[in-house]
């Protein structure tokens, strides 16, 4: 495959990934689960994707930027939750050859980041520990365990998709 060809399919990938986590993101933000000190953001299970494609990683960070000024994040939310899907992104593509370990990354990230958001940014008076946990549950229920269905989903089908060689 040329260059042209590989960095062409590369973008796309990146830009189907932010696509698609922007309209779960959206979708969930509809049913109030997208933000706030109780949240399932089921666009998170996308977080597997580094371990099939790096072009996840871009492709994830824009989305999340994308979702979160769609759903009317404030500034330093936009920044720092998206820095906790780039960090967890790219700790599941540090960690692709453990497929079970990968989850880990965002959930950590997004465990530590968003509830000091949601205390500094918007003011959330529930204690530190107690964001943690909620927000620690949707992470797991979004990345640890939709991921891991996505992932097994995904990995029979990973080299039509993604033309892994």
């Amino acid at each position: 495959m040329s260059g042209t060809n590989h960095s062409a399919r590369y973008i796309t990938y990146g830009a189907i990934i932010a696509a698609l986590y922007v309209v779960l993101t959206y979708i969930m933000n509809l049913l109030g689960l997208a933000s706030g000190a109780i949240q399932v953001r089921i666009s998170e299970a996308l977080t597997i994707l580094p371990i099939f494609t790096t072009a996840a990683i871009p492709g994830l960070t824009v989305g999340c930027v994308l979702a979160n000024l769609l759903t009317g994040a404030a500034a330093w939310d936009v920044v720092f939750g998206s820095l906790a899907t780039l960090i967890g992104a790219v700790g599941t593509y540090l960690l692709r050859r453990h497929p079970i370990l990968a989850t880990l990354p965002p959930i950590i990230a997004n465990i530590i980041i968003v509830p000091i958001v949601l205390q500094k940014v918007y003011g959330v008076p529930d204690s530190l520990p107690y964001l943690m946990l909620t927000v620690g549950i949707g992470e797991i229920i979004s990345c640890g365990i939709l991921g891991t269905l996505l992932r097994k989903a995904v990995e029979p089908h990973k080299d039509r998709i993604f033309n892994a060689k």
